[in-house]
């Protein structure tokens, strides 16, 4: 099957639009590379489903797709409304309480049982991504908070609550995101996002979470709250890829931020090797038009400038009218920076000597050096944990990266990665036969000829399967 390929990778969120397995193929030749279960929305049942569709097309078609289950994470959401929504007009009172009820003009539930012990005097809470802002009065540190209207409108059920001045209390992995974590681990999904990242022990004991049950999910650290920012560093250090969840993000903190915060962290992402994913609003025009506007595609083309893995979809592609023309829309844009216009193909930071994978970085470092050198055609990694293929991709070589492995976990986790192609190989050969199956490998696909120069990077002796010690130039013939 011809499938579209950029280095810069492109997560689609699935939902009704898009579960059809032959919309789904269609996305997936246009240049989907991960599908995004997004559950603050659907039953299990439904995300079961199009998990079965993606394994389908990955056996039926060869292709190697991966799944991000994005946990919903402690948002926080009123509750019902009367029907028609409640007018909130500035400078009137309203109570928030966290009794069920359906809210109406004098009192509003909230789904977040510590909010009055909470928030205190003249903090700011946002309803509905900011479109309606209210202030604190007072609070009976109980059940009730009294509030004033300060920026109005019509507020309908279940719209999402941020409050950005206040220490929330609740607990990253709620019980539903625990039932949810279940069931995605059971399914062997390749990626999962925590929503709303405070620290590092957030994603920790996630970790211990996915380890306990003996599965080799990976992590996606959402950034969406302010406590994320003062401690990114700690974040990345401890997590396997970050999210830069602009939505939340740009109501949490001032939106004039959001975007030197997205540049900051994809650099510091990329200077510990680690993927990161821009994601939010990059062409919601298209989710009811066939064309995006020039902001979204200046958008799009900026955030694969900052050095992004992967440019994320939301309900352009879940509920959105035209999910196949979103992808090629994307994936023009994308091709057209990189071939054109694209930076970092020269250099990285230097390497830290101190670091226990110091020989195997330089190894990988002086691959990619390689291969610019010599104009190669390829970079080819073996790996058996992937850490190869993460740190080839971190300089963002001109030449592809060629990652081969007998993991079939890998296989698809690593679609995420910038740059990176991955072929399944399990044969345990001397060094050379490796390599040269690898290279007829490559040939078979029509990914190098003869006369192409291909970089080869192994571990020797391949059996032990070690740390990256060895690089060889090739010339097929």
């Amino acid at each position: 099957m011809k499938l579209a390929y950029n280095r810069t990778k492109i997560v689609a969120t699935m939902g009704p639009a898009s579960s059809n397995k032959d919309v789904l193929l269609s996305m997936i030749k246009a240049g989907v590379n991960v599908c995004r279960l997004n559950f603050s929305h659907g039953k299990i049942s439904d995300h079961k489903k199009v998990i079965e569709t993606i394994r389908e097309i990955n056996d039926q078609y060869k292709t190697n797709v991966a799944i991000l289950a994005d946990l919903q994470g402690p948002k926080i959401r009123i509750g019902l409304v009367k029907d028609g929504g409640i007018n909130l007009i500035n400078g009137t009172h309203i109570n928030i309480t966290t009794h069920e009820c359906i809210g109406d003009d004098n009192q509003i539930y909230i789904t977040y049982p510590e909010f009055p012990n909470d928030v205190q005097a003249n903090e700011i809470i946002l309803l509905d991504d900011g479109k309606i802002q209210m202030r604190v009065l007072e609070t009976n540190k109980i059940d009730t908070v009294v509030c004033e209207v300060v920026h109005g409108g019509i507020l309908t059920s279940r719209k999402g609550v941020n409050l950005p001045a206040t220490k929330v209390s609740i607990p990253s992995l709620t019980p539903e995101d625990l039932e949810h974590l279940n069931f995605v681990l059971e399914c062997d999904v390749d990626w999962v996002g925590l929503s709303f990242v405070r620290n590092a022990e957030d994603i920790v004991q996630l970790k211990e979470i996915i380890s306990r049950s003996g599965k080799a999910a990976r992590v996606i650290a959402k950034i969406e709250k302010p406590e994320a920012i003062d401690n990114i560093d700690a974040i990345i250090e401890v997590t396997d890829g970050i999210m830069v969840a602009r939505g939340d993000l740009g109501v949490e903190m001032p939106l004039e931020e959001v975007p030197l915060l997205q540049k900051m962290i994809a650099r510091k992402c990329r200077a510990a090797s680690k993927p990161v994913i821009v994601a939010t609003q990059m062409l919601e025009s298209m989710i009811t038009t066939p064309r995006p506007t020039r902001a979204e595609v200046n958008d799009v083309a900026n955030s694969v400038l900052d050095g992004a893995d992967a440019v994320m979809l939301s309900g352009e592609t879940s509920v959105g009218e035209f999910p196949l023309i979103v992808i090629e829309t994307m994936s023009k844009i994308i091709r057209n920076v990189e071939e054109v216009g694209y930076p970092f193909n020269k250099g990285k930071e230097d390497i830290d000597d101190t670091k226990a994978t110091y020989l195997a970085d330089a190894i990988c470092g002086s691959a990619v050096y390689l291969a610019e050198q010599t104009n190669a055609k390829g970079i080819i990694a073996m790996t058996s944990s992937g850490y190869t293929a993460f740190e080839i991709s971190s300089y963002r070589p001109d030449a592809p990266t060629f990652t081969f492995t007998a993991d079939k976990h890998l296989l698809t986790a690593l679609s995420l990665v910038w740059g990176v192609r991955t072929f399944y190989y399990d044969k345990v050969e001397s060094t050379d036969q490796t390599i040269t199956d690898c290279n007829n490998m490559l040939i078979a696909e029509n990914c190098i000829q003869a006369g192409d120069v291909i970089i080869n990077t192994v571990s020797a002796p391949i059996a032990r399967q070690g740390r990256t010690n060895t690089v060889k130039v090739s010339v097929i013939e």
